[in-house]
C-alpha cells in the first residue's frame, strides 16, 4: 500500500505535467498563427474589410493553414444561383505554426535517447486532444457574410430591389472536414518533427531506421527553409526598391512558401497548369499573372515564365545549387558507411516525396459567380483563380534531380565527412 501511495502522487504529477506542456504547444502554436495571419491581413488591408469581419476573416486564414476547409458561399433568395469554391493553403501560417508547435513538442524529450511508444503516443493524443478543441473553436469563428452591392442606376440594381432579393457573399468553415484534415496536418507536423530532429527519441523498433530517414528528411526540411529564406531576402528587397511595401510583406506574411516552393518545382523542371480570369488574382509576382491570366488553362513553367521575363532562369540555378547543397547536407549527417548508391537512393526516394508534399499544399483553385434569375456575374464579381500541378511528373522529377544530387552529395561529402558512426 505505501508503495502504490508513493507512485500514485508521482503519476498524477507526471500527467498534470504532460497536459501542460500539450497545453502550452497548442496555445504557442495558435498564437503564432494567429499572429502571422493578422499581420498579414492588416498589411493588405483587411482593417477596412465590411461589416468589421477582420476577426472572422483572420480565423478563417488560421483554420485553411491548419488543413481546415473553408467553403465560399452566395445567395439571394430564391432566384439566386451561386457557384463557389476555394482551395488554398496560407503556407507562411502553416509554416509558423508547424515551427512553433513542433519545438515545443519535442522540448520535454530532447535530453533522452529512446521513448515508448506508448508514451509518444500518450503525448500526441493529449496534444490532438487540445488542438481539434482550439481548431473547432476558431472554425466556429469563421464565419461571416457580407451584402454585395449591385451599384446605383444599374437594371441588376432596380431588379433586385423589386424582388426583394439582396444579394449576399460569405464563408464558413467546414467543422467535420477541417477537424479530420487538421488531425491529418498535425500528425504530419508531428511525424516530420520526430524524423527531423537528431534528439528527439524513438521507439526501440524505430531506432535501427534514423540512419537512413533522419538524415534525408533533415535535408529536405533544409532545402525548404532555404527557400523561404532566400524568398524573404528578395522580398525585403522588393519591398524596399519597388514600391508597395504593405502588399509585398501582406504577401511575406500570407503565401511566401507558396511562391518560393512552386518556384522549387519550376526550378527542377516541373509544370503547372491554371488560369486566373476575372477581377481576382492570385498574391504573385507579375510575371506569373501574364503567364496565366486568360479565359484558357495556361501552362506555368520556366520556359513560359522565360518568355515573360528571362530572369525565370535563375530558377534553375539556383535549383542546381541548393538541392545538392542538401544531398551533401544529407551524406554528412550519414553513418559513413553509408554507400554513394545509398545516399542517392535516399536522396531520391526524399525530394521525390517534398515534389508530392509541395504540390499537394500549393494548388489554388478559387472560383465565384452568382447570377439573379440567370442574369449571371453579378456585379462583376465572376471570376475564377485556379494553378493545378501535374502531380505525377513532378513526383518523377524530383526522383531523377534526387538520385543524381545523391550521388553527387555523397562523393563531395566524403573527404569531409566524420569517420565510424555518426548519429543522425
Amino acid at each position: 500500500m505505501s508503495q502504490h501511495g508513493a507512485t500514485s502522487p508521482g503519476r498524477a504529477a507526471h500527467a498534470v505535467r504532460d497536459w501542460r506542456d500539450a497545453l502550452v504547444a497548442v496555445v504557442a502554436g495558435f498564437a503564432a498563427m494567429l499572429a502571422v495571419a493578422a499581420l498579414g491581413l492588416w498589411a493588405a488591408g483587411g482593417t477596412g474589410l465590411p461589416e468589421n469581419a477582420f476577426p472572422q476573416v483572420v480565423a478563417a486564414l488560421v483554420v485553411m493553414a491548419a488543413g481546415g476547409s473553408v467553403g465560399l458561399a452566395g445567395d439571394a433568395g430564391f432566384v439566386a444561383r451561386s457557384q463557389a469554391e476555394l482551395t488554398v493553403m496560407p503556407l507562411s501560417v502553416s509554416l509558423v505554426g508547424a515551427l512553433v508547435t513542433a519545438l515545443l513538442f519535442l522540448r520535454p524529450l530532447r535530453h533522452r535517447a529512446v521513448a515508448r511508444t506508448r508514451e509518444l503516443l500518450g503525448r500526441f493524443a493529449r496534444l490532438a486532444v487540445l488542438w481539434l478543441a482550439a481548431l473547432a473553436g476558431l472554425a466556429a469563428a469563421a464565419n461571416k457574410t457580407f451584402p454585395v452591392s449591385l451599384g446605383e442606376d444599374s437594371l441588376l440594381s432596380d431588379l433586385g430591389e423589386f424582388l426583394d432579393a439582396t444579394p449576399e457573399v460569405g464563408f464558413r468553415a467546414d467543422v467535420g472536414p477541417t477537424l479530420l484534415y487538421g488531425l491529418l496536418w498535425l500528425i504530419g507536423v508531428i511525424a516530420v518533427a520526430l524524423m527531423v530532429s537528431r534528439k528527439a527519441p524513438l521507439p526501440a523498433r524505430l531506432v535501427r531506421f534514423q540512419e537512413s530517414v533522419r538524415p534525408a528528411a533533415y535535408a529536405m526540411v533544409w532545402l525548404l527553409l532555404a527557400y523561404v529564406v532566400l524568398g524573404l531576402c528578395a522580398g525585403i528587397v522588393v519591398a524596399a526598391t519597388h514600391g508597395h511595401p504593405a502588399r509585398t510583406f501582406a504577401m511575406m506574411l500570407l503565401g511566401l512558401p507558396n511562391l518560393v516552393w512552386l518556384a522549387l518545382t519550376l526550378g527542377l523542371g516541373a509544370s503547372w497548369e491554371g488560369k486566373v480570369e476575372g477581377p481576382f488574382g492570385l498574391p504573385m509576382p507579375q510575371v506569373l499573372d501574364a503567364v496565366l491570366r486568360g479565359e484558357n488553362t495556361s501552362t506555368l513553367s520556366v520556359s513560359t515564365l522565360a518568355e515573360q521575363d528571362g530572369r525565370a532562369w535563375w530558377l534553375v540555378v539556383v535549383a542546381a545549387v541548393l538541392v545538392p547543397a542538401a544531398a551533401f547536407l544529407m551524406a554528412v549527417r550519414s553513418p559513413a558507411r553509408t554507400r554513394p548508391w545509398q545516399h542517392a537512393l535516399h536522396m531520391g526516394v526524399a525530394l521525390a516525396l517534398t515534389m508530392l508534399v509541395v504540390c499537394l499544399t500549393g494548388r489554388v483553385a478559387a472560383r465565384y459567380g452568382l447570377s439573379l434569375i440567370g442574369v449571371g456575374d453579378l456585379g462583376g464579381l465572376g471570376g475564377e483563380v485556379a494553378l493545378e500541378p501535374r502531380l505525377w511528373a513532378a513526383v518523377g522529377i524530383g526522383l531523377g534531380w534526387g538520385i543524381v544530387a545523391g550521388l553527387l552529395g555523397s562523393l563531395l561529402a566524403a573527404p569531409v565527412r566524420r569517420r565510424g558512426e555518426v548519429a543522425p
